[in-house]
């Protein structure tokens, strides 16, 4: 199963609580006009200049050992490792909100407009992770399809350079997807262009293989804990 997948603009809009908490606005304050007025028109630029393609490709387990394993970099126990091999279906993916989007953030700063441009990355990172979210539904209902019973399980994508999966997997992650199809490509030090892309895998199984603590020496780098809402929201589903 592999499928290039394109989404509408206005599915991956991000709202204004999610992109203020993004800049560090505490949830409970109130923006003044100035950063409401700063967030509208970065949303305009984003509707206008954003281009949200995706692309997804099924993995057996034992392929997807390589691709995990890569050069043997990752944290030891990383918990991917762990859970992986319980899972029932993988599918590696890979999403950009576009690379005209990435140059208008690049020309803000290039312009000293830093309130625009950080705005402007602020939107498109949280436009990037929701076009990730689009895709991800694209492919549970692609396994309802097909005939697995995708709704007594749960999905967690996971990508590399975080929960101790080493970035250089990125480099058999690509030749195994191929997501240049799509115009995103890999440079040697494993960052990708666009810079506004997500890669990874989704994993798909039951909800226990997806409890773990987050007491790892490699969450100590880690600024945002993403993972205790997401594993929060898999205990409390259905």
């Amino acid at each position: 199963m592999r499928k290039i997948v394109t989404i509408r603009t206005e599915e991956t809009v991000p709202g204004p609580e999610v992109v203020l908490q993004a800049q560090g606005l505490p949830p409970s304050a109130t923006p003044n006009d100035q950063t409401l007025a700063l967030y509208r028109a970065a949303i305009s630029t984003y509707l206008l200049l954003s281009q949200p393609v995706a692309m997804y490709s099924q993995i057996s387990i034992d392929d997807f050992r390589s691709v995990f394993n890569g050069d043997g970099a990752n944290a030891k126990d990383a918990p991917l490792g762990h859970i992986y091999p319980r899972s029932d279906a993988l599918a590696l993916f890979a999403v950009t909100v576009g690379e005209t989007l990435t140059a208008e953030i690049t020309r803000l700063f290039e312009t000293n407009d830093f309130p625009a441009g950080a705005m402007l990355d602020s939107v498109a990172s949280q436009a990037a992770e929701m076009a990730a979210a689009c895709v991800e539904r694209e492919y549970l209902n692609d396994l309802k399809d097909s005939g697995t019973n995708a709704d007594a399980t749960a999905t967690l994508p996971f990508s590399p350079g975080y929960c101790g999966w080493n970035l250089s997997s990125q480099i058999p992650l690509f030749h195994a997807l191929h997501p240049e199809e799509i115009g995103i490509i890999l440079s040697e030090s494993c960052l990708m262009s666009p810079l506004k892309s997500i890669s990874g895998v989704f994993v798909v199984g039951p909800k226990e293989i997806f409890q773990f603590d987050d007491k790892f020496d490699f969450c100590e780098d880690c600024q945002t804990r993403s993972c205790r809402a997401r594993l929060a929201a898999i205990r409390s589903s259905a």
